[in-house]
């Protein structure tokens, strides 16, 4: 799995952060980010939830094949 965040898209909301914690902060902006070394989800199966949750769709999720 691959996690890519638009920044230009991303509202702050914050609803990543809530709901997969162990991938996604926000940074001192309130925008979101991903924690160090889990661009690739660290296996979180919230990390899919948290793109759903995005409420401006700024979160992409990708398998690696």
């Amino acid at each position: 799995m691959r996690i890519a965040i638009d920044t230009d898209r991303c509202i702050g909301a914050g609803q990543c952060a809530l709901t997969a914690p162990g991938v996604f902060t926000q940074d001192d902006d309130g925008f979101s980010a991903l924690l160090p070394g889990r661009e690739d989800g660290a296996g979180d199966p919230l990390a899919r939830e948290a793109a759903r949750a995005c409420p401006v769709q700024a979160i992409a999720v990708t398998d690696d094949q």
